[in-house]
């Protein structure tokens, strides 16, 4: 399974659970050993089939780095912090994100849009 690291070290990913909000933004980077990037997407693609037939889901889109990067970045829109939440922790997702290999480490962080 992937490690899991706070991005914001003061505001750690369960912790934000606890605030309801919406819509919100799952900004995920995740950080994967050279070499591993595209089995990495085989298995976020079988994730992302997951998570958009779930209640809540709007929208995702997965980043690559540049000039040979190693991150990449999914950012997901969903429509409340309840409804990623019931998503993570359904055990089917539980057993998808125990596939991934413990060399990935991953930063999430929720956000909530601004208006400009």
């Amino acid at each position: 399974m992937a490690e899991l690291r706070s991005l914001d070290p003061n505001t750690p990913m369960f912790a934000q659970f606890k605030e309801e909000a919406g819509p919100i933004v799952l900004a995920n980077t995740f950080v994967v050993p050279k070499g591993e990037a595209e089995a990495f997407l085989d298995l976020f693609r079988r994730q992302a089939e997951f998570m958009k037939a779930q209640p809540g889901f709007v929208s995702l889109q997965m980043h690559r780095g540049t000039a040979g990067s190693r991150l990449l970045m999914n950012v997901a829109v969903w429509e409340s912090t309840e409804a990623l939440a019931a998503a993570l922790g359904s055990p089917e997702f539980q057993r998808m994100a125990a596939e991934f290999p413990d060399d990935i480490v991953s930063y999430p962080h929720i956000f909530e849009p601004i208006d400009l």
